[in-house]
């Protein structure tokens, strides 16, 4: 547990004085070597021991193709994302994986592959694989991860503490505020950043089964909601995965978010990275 948990007040805005910030995710996923999704598109899971190669198949979509999608519609609205990246990705495509950086996008350590979990780790396998992937992306892409989200945003009851003590400045393994807050381990702060459901292609589209329009509606009334009957300082995350919102069926939703946010004079866009430090040098 943290020594400190500083919550932001009410009274808390964003630069400019901007009251809503937006950030844009893209989940740039991958399982281990002989490993797959539990679920795939078809919905129902196999019998325990069978290999399902419909869901292998339909989630490397986002190795192939669904990550340049989305990479070029970031790249017309001008905008920065916050990609997360399995530390298996920089072995079967490390030119991507510099191009995210090289394009300036911020990369976030996602751990190893979708199937390894920190909170089935002890200690000194948790931190392991966070040096292992650590390593992996500085040298693949050419830039420090300062950012961790664990595979399913679930973290260990110690993942804050390991990554606070490893000198990372914000984490996405959190859901219980709406804005972000400050966590402190004997002097080393690291800020939470909530990984909202609210606006998220895989909930929406594979947990519940909607269409990418739902999405879209999904945002727009979000969006409003915040802006319109709220008065205290808020973050919203769009969240597309490669594998999902990456085909041709769903990518338009996302460009059509961003174009809707970018018109927004009163809304700061921003990455995760970016909001980090604003809150630790805005935080006493």
């Amino acid at each position: 547990m943290p020594n400190l948990i500083k919550r932001l007040p009410d009274s808390f805005r964003w630069p400019g004085g901007k009251r809503v910030a937006v950030i844009f995710n893209i989940a740039y996923e991958a399982w281990s070597d002989g490993q797959a999704p539990g679920i795939g598109p078809m919905g129902n899971v196999l019998k325990p021991g069978f290999f399902d190669t419909n869901a292998h198949s339909w989630a490397s979509f986002g190795l192939v193709r669904g990550i340049h999608r989305l990479l070029n519609i970031a790249e017309k609205h001008q905008i920065k994302t916050s990609i997360m990246v399995n530390g298996v990705i920089c072995e079967r495509d490390p030119e991507t994986v510099r191009r995210l950086a090289d394009l300036g996008h911020e990369i976030i350590n996602h751990s190893w592959g979708m199937d390894v979990i920190p909170v089935y780790f002890d200690e000194a396998a948790e931190r392991a694989n966070l040096q292992r992937n650590h390593e992996l992306l500085e040298r693949t892409a050419g830039v420090t991860p300062k950012g961790w989200i664990s595979p399913r945003g679930t973290g260990s009851q110690i993942t804050s503490r390991l990554l606070a003590e490893a000198g990372y400045t914000h984490h996405g393994d959190v859901n219980d505020d709406d804005r972000p807050y400050v966590m402190e381990f004997d002097g080393r702060r690291i800020v939470g950043i909530p990984l909202t459901m609210d606006v998220n292609d895989l909930p929406t589209c594979i947990r519940y089964g909607h269409g990418p329009r739902h999405m879209l509606e999904a945002f727009k009334d979000t969006f409003a909601a915040m802006r319109e009957h709220e008065s205290v300082p808020l973050m919203l995350d769009v969240t597309a995965h490669t594998h999902v919102l990456g085909r041709p069926a769903g990518a338009w939703v996302y460009d059509e978010i961003m174009g809707l946010v970018k018109a927004a004079p009163d809304v700061w866009i921003c990455t995760r990275a970016e909001m980090a430090q604003y809150v630790l040098d805005n935080t006493p």
